[in-house]
């Protein structure tokens, strides 16, 4: 028989890490077996040079005996207690809302908003923030609020209030770095742990500066790449997303670099939303753990 109070809800998701030990998987799943649900996906890690456990389950809980709102504190009570877990649940009626900041450069914005009509992500994009006009066109045609908030080092603080001022009252639950080219302060980042995604356009560590490609085409590099992290108090030393390459050879212009460059950048960034979305990260120390 359905529980009336999951009703609506068709399964939830849980990301795990604790000490390793025996048993883990065998309680976890019990957990979910003795109480009805039906296992969906389920991928574990161990890291041996840390001794630490790391889980990944999605199961069905539409006949699930417990309620959904009791999920949580039954677990820790009979489990994570236990076995000293860090956890986190989180069920598929609830659709993450996503904020995007942008600069001048377009492209990585169209892209993002390509897949969010087109329906690749469940996710939902309430407003973008900038601190330039330039790209209000691209939210007016895609039916998003634009809201400018010009940057500069005299009012930082004071805009960066307004800003997170508009992320609460949107719900805003993560933040999209769509090349925004500020530096955030530390007092916003830790406002947002582990939920603000940003794309590098080097495969760190890599060139440094305002023109890494005019760099690398200077030193004759073979690859470029682009990377997409989770942004920390350190900059450009979060824990890393997703990255990727491309070769280039001596015959490829900075032009070419900047195009294959912009579309890495893209593809990279869409592969890391897409795996925060899915909940798929799990954010150890300064490394990600992902799930596939």
């Amino acid at each position: 028989m359905q529980n009336q109070n999951n009703s609506g809800i068709n399964s939830a998701t849980i990301l795990i890490h604790c000490p390793d030990q025996p048993g883990l998987v065998a309680a976890v799943t019990d957990f979910i077996n003795v109480n009805g649900g039906n296992i969906i996906d389920l991928e574990q890690y161990v890291n041996r040079q840390e001794n630490e456990f790391f889980m990944r389950i999605k199961w069905d809980v539409s006949k699930f005996l417990i309620p959904c709102e009791k999920i949580e504190d039954y677990f820790r009570t009979m489990y994570a207690n236990k076995y000293g877990m860090t956890f986190r649940i989180y069920f598929d009626n609830y659709t993450p809302r996503m904020a995007v900041f942008v600069s001048k450069m377009s492209h990585c914005l169209f892209d993002i908003l390509g897949r969010y009509t087109a329906g690749e992500w469940n996710v939902e994009i309430p407003l973008i923030i900038s601190n330039h006009e330039d790209l209000r066109w691209v939210a007016e045609r895609f039916g998003i609020e634009y809201h400018v908030l010009k940057v500069n080092k005299d009012n930082k603080e004071t805009v960066e209030a307004e800003q997170i001022s508009l992320l609460k009252e949107k719900q805003i639950d993560f933040v999209v770095l769509a090349r925004y080219m500020q530096i955030l302060s530390d007092n916003f980042i830790e406002s947002y742990p582990n939920k603000i995604i940003n794309i590098h356009h080097s495969f760190l560590p890599a060139f440094i500066g305002a023109k890494p490609y005019h760099a690398a085409y200077e030193r004759g590099v073979k690859i470029i790449g682009a990377t997409s992290h989770y942004v920390t108090t350190e900059l450009d030393a979060g824990p890393i997303i997703e990255q990727d390459i491309t070769r280039i050879s001596h015959r490829d212009s900075v032009n070419d670099l900047v195009r294959k460059g912009q579309d890495l950048e893209k593809i990279v960034l869409s592969r890391a939303i897409k795996l925060h979305i899915d909940r798929r990260v799990l954010v150890y120390k300064n490394k990600t753990i992902l799930f596939s």
